[in-house]
């Protein structure tokens, strides 16, 4: 199917994985005041709806993955922090609200290949995917209290998940910006590489994921979601319908017969 219109970011594609990189180096990849929630978002629809792709790769040109909301704009009052309490309130729901939603709904993996500073919603970003691998240059904040406003994209949502409640209040409350190798003790990060090494890291890793029969792909990124806020008794309940949807999907029997032939027998 046709790929979305972008105009702040780039979609490439390399056999079954998508890259989406932010290309707004100028603003430091903000997420308000250019297109990128939006595209993020149309990015998101299209992966669902296009069984050819396995794997999700976001990453940012420039000294910035993002740098989350435009402190200019705030300062000013402007977009996407204009008006009162009512109208702002309808601005987060109608604007940036939407892609942690979109994101959380993405059917494949998604990879965050962190390659400079995340800060703010740039941060919340990032952990809304599956797995984060950075630079050693990457720089990491949940930084929204030191301009006195509170993470307003879910950002608390996903941070306390990740790493437990009490290392993302103290994060989230004193809003100081870490490194690579201290968000990788915290279990942000699953690997730090070198800058030049990063996209290419991040994209191998997608590719072995994609490489996976496509149809147990989508449906295991599916349980573990679902894992999150299920009971064990109905979760294993889940698991024996999506088992048997799988052991009855072409798919399966393809990866049987190819592991058969590798282990030199037949079925």
């Amino acid at each position: 199917m046709n790929q979305p219109t972008l105009k702040d970011s780039r979609l490439d594609i390399d056999g079954r994985v998508a890259t989406l990189t932010f290309i707004r180096n100028d603003v430091r990849n903000a997420l308000t005041g250019t297109e990128l929630v939006d595209e993020i978002i149309a990015v998101a629809d299209w992966v669902n709806s296009n069984k050819d792709i396995s794997a999700l790769v976001i990453t940012g040109e420039g000294a910035a993955f993002s740098a989350g909301g435009n402190v200019k704009d705030m300062a000013n009052r402007e977009g996407d922090f204009a008006g009162d309490v009512e109208a702002q309130a309808e601005l987060y729901r109608q604007g940036i609200q939407r892609m942690p939603l979109a994101v959380q709904g993405i059917e494949v993996p998604v990879i965050a290949a962190v390659n400079g500073a995340a800060i703010g919603a740039g941060f919340d970003l990032a952990n809304m995917c599956d797995v984060r691998l950075a630079s050693s240059k990457a720089k990491f904040g949940e930084t929204f209290i030191n301009l006195g406003i509170i993470p307003g994209d879910g950002g608390a949502w996903f941070m306390q998940r990740l790493i437990g409640y009490q290392r993302a209040a103290e994060l989230t409350m004193t809003g100081r910006v870490i490194g690579a190798e201290e968000a990788k003790e915290y279990g942000i990060l699953l690997e730090i590489t070198e800058p030049e090494d990063l996209l290419g890291r991040a994209q191998a890793l997608a590719q072995e994921m994609a490489s996976k029969p496509p149809h147990a792909v989508r449906m295991t990124k599916r349980l573990l979601k679902m894992a999150q806020r299920q009971q064990l008794p109905d979760f294993l309940d889940l698991c024996a319908v999506f088992q048997g949807v799988c052991h009855n999907n072409p798919d399966h029997m393809v990866a049987v017969e190819k592991m058969l032939a590798a282990m030199g027998q037949s079925k």
